[in-house]
């Protein structure tokens, strides 16, 4: 018998900024689709609600999913799930301080490596410590990115989240609304808020349904979820791995206000960054950028390693430290 014909190509957009140079509404009716657009701004928080401008632009579509106003509802009516909740953040928080300490000292080490002069007659040592360096450098990120997984799947598993009605209600409702919508939008904000909120309402995004995202959305469709700022005045400064994203583009890592967060003229420090992330194509997301991903819903269009490739005349982190144009080799 002839195999079933391939479905629909699946389309992820990925957006600048959207604060000065908005380009969601022209994306979205480029989409050969109508009906309801479901909204996720929960990265907003307080401003949720406030969603009058971006429906606008989804040409009043949009069905705000309220995942903030939700999870806040749900922790207010269920103490045991507040405080398995409390506890989830405080294990997190707790992990980030080490993994802090690990990762400056292991990025700190690595810039010092690639600044140290090896003597001629000591041929491959200079190349031997970066790789070795590089690779401790990856082993904290995935010490990290495993005990991570380890919280959120106790969180997951526990009595409280799995026994809690209040919270099954609230899932149900917006399981109900994803599987109706046309699209789904993922818009900017705090993308430590944003995460912990999808996870807790456990939203999936349906395979086939278009996504555009921007800033924390586009951080929070890809994995990891890595945060950046150069130019921060305290703590940590090397890019950390901040959570597990939901995985919609495997292989990515994108870089929102990468102008303003990235020292891109630091072509060393740009080049660490790539080394570290070798795996993945490291996007700067840019006031105006618009990349459309678009592959079979067979998986066929993925590099090496199930990687997604960004389009053609994409801008990308090469390992050079340099930013260039992607071209499909």
């Amino acid at each position: 018998m002839p195999d079933d014909p391939p479905g629909p190509p699946v389309t992820t957009v990925l957006l600048g900024p959207q604060r000065f140079t908005t380009t969601v509404q022209t994306v979205l009716r480029s989409l050969p689709v109508d009906g309801p657009v479901a909204m996720v701004n929960a990265g907003w928080e307080e401003r949720e609600a406030d969603d009058a401008e971006l429906a606008g632009l989804l040409d009043h579509r949009g069905v705000n999913l309220r995942l903030y106003q939700r999870a806040v509802e749900v922790l207010a009516s269920d103490r045991a799930l507040r405080r398995v909740a409390l506890e989830h953040r405080t294990a997190h928080a707790e992990l980030r301080a080490f993994y802090g300490i690990r990762l400056q000292a292991a990025w700190d080490t690595v810039l010092a490596v690639r600044r140290r002069t090896s003597r001629p007659s000591t041929p491959g040592v200079a190349e031997g410590a970066l790789r070795s360096a590089l690779q401790a450098l990856r082993d904290v990120d995935d010490w990290y990115a495993f005990e991570v997984g380890r919280i959120v799947a106790a969180t997951a598993a526990s009595d409280a989240v799995r026994s809690s009605a209040v919270l099954a209600r609230h899932r149900g409702e917006v399981a109900e609304t994803l599987a109706g919508a046309s699209v789904v939008v993922l818009a900017g904000g705090h993308v430590g808020v944003l995460m912990d909120t999808v996870r807790l309402l456990e939203v999936a995004l349906p395979a086939g349904t278009p996504v555009i995202a921007w800033s924390a959305g586009a951080m929070a469709v890809c994995d990891p979820v890595v945060l950046f700022h150069d130019f921060a005045p305290q703590g940590v400064t090397a890019p950390e791995v901040h959570d597990r994203g939901l995985g919609r583009l495997r292989g990515v890592i994108p870089l929102p206000h990468a102008r303003r967060r990235l020292a891109l003229d630091h072509h060393e420090r740009m080049a660490v960054f790539a080394e570290r992330f070798a795996g993945h194509r490291l996007v700067p997301l840019d006031d105006g950028t618009v990349l459309r991903f678009v592959a079979p819903t067979d998986g066929s269009g993925h590099g090496p390693g199930g990687v997604m490739d960004p389009p053609e005349g994409a801008r990308v982190l090469g390992r050079d430290g340099t930013v260039r144009t992607w071209a499909a080799s």
